[in-house]
């Protein structure tokens, strides 16, 4: 009988997720169904996402539930199957992270190509933080060739794929706000973004003053970050709200930004989006971005930890800024 070992959410956390929210657990998993797959799991990710699924309150995804398996993108083998679909050593993508092995329907499980590119490549700049840069800028932001583009968390799996795309969709100039100096670094000097800051060097509105008007805002930050925005849009900009990363972690609700009136008098259009309710554009965005990628105009950057004993120090690194690129956890 093969065994696991998986992390459950013991209690629910107040501010930043600590140890003491969590347990790991060994069980016996399953014997295999007819068209089931038994997987070993390789790469975990952990995405900013699920701290919201922490919290007991209605969302647009469940929340975990104390004393399960937690759940979340993750790679991996299929060391045994009986499936007609996927045969034994084919990797896979599945939603079976925060454990080593899981017993899925084969169905649940997607057939990677990992001829071209590594299979964490599926959990950051060709899975859903790749897609859900696509969406923002092309759907929701409307990108328009000559824009002007800021990106907020833009060292992140998400805003690093951004400010490429934007790039590859015709913008004029492409802003960027991260965390460090090597950061800011790593933006323009090997992402191609025209200009990036360190917010911590000071406001962030008096910092992207010198590069705007803004005509197309991707949000990944919320708080500052977004009065700041807010303050240096053109006229008819456009924002996309993905994330609100700044105050994920509040132990109470934060103000809004202080200057909404200039939504009304620049005539700004804001609007959050969530990548799953963007599906149809899946294809075009793995051509799209696979033709980059092949081109060397899509680059990307991964931070590991090792081990699923690691898994909850990685996710506190998404908010310490303990991560460029994509945050993984190789097992």
């Amino acid at each position: 009988m093969a065994t696991t070992r998986e992390i459950h959410l013991s209690t629910r956390p107040v501010g930043l997720p600590g140890p003491e929210h969590f347990e790991t657990v060994s069980v016996d998993l399953p014997d295999l169904a007819d068209g089931d797959v038994l997987v070993r799991n390789t790469v975990l990710s952990v995405d900013p996402y699920m701290r919201g699924r922490m919290n007991d309150v209605k969302s647009y995804v469940p929340p975990f539930q104390l004393g399960s398996p937690m759940d979340g993108g993750a790679v991996g083998i299929v060391e045994e199957s009986r499936s007609d679909q996927l045969a034994v050593g084919d990797t896979v993508l599945t939603m079976a992270g925060w454990r080593e092995r899981a017993v899925l329907p084969a169905a649940v499980a997607r057939k990677l190509d990992v001829s071209r590119v590594p299979a964490s490549a599926y959990l950051g700049v060709l899975g859903m933080p790749g897609l859900t840069a696509y969406v923002g800028l092309k759907r929701i932001a409307e990108l328009r060739e000559g824009d002007t583009v800021f990106i907020s968390g833009a060292a992140g799996a998400v805003g690093s794929v951004a400010g490429q795309v934007a790039r590859q969709l015709g913008a004029g100039r492409v802003i960027g706000s991260a965390g460090s100096p090597e950061k800011v670094s790593w933006l323009v000097d090997e992402l191609g973004f025209d200009a990036a800051f360190d917010y911590h060097d000071g406001p962030v509105a008096r910092q992207l003053k010198e590069h705007g008007p803004v005509d197309a805002y991707f949000d990944n930050v919320g708080g500052e970050h977004l009065e700041g925005a807010i303050f240096h849009m053109a006229d008819f900009g456009r924002i996309a709200l993905c994330g609100a990363i700044a105050g994920y972690n509040a132990d109470a609700p934060e103000p809004g930004p202080r200057n909404l009136m200039m939504l009304v008098s620049k005539r700004i259009t804001m609007r959050g989006f969530i990548v799953s309710d963007h599906a149809d554009l899946t294809s075009q965005f793995y051509r799209e971005a696979g033709d980059w990628l092949a081109a060397g105009d899509l680059t990307y950057r991964e931070t590991y930890f090792e081990g699923l004993d690691q898994m909850v120090e990685a996710f506190r690194g998404l908010y310490s800024g303990g991560n460029t690129g994509k945050m993984l956890v190789r097992l």
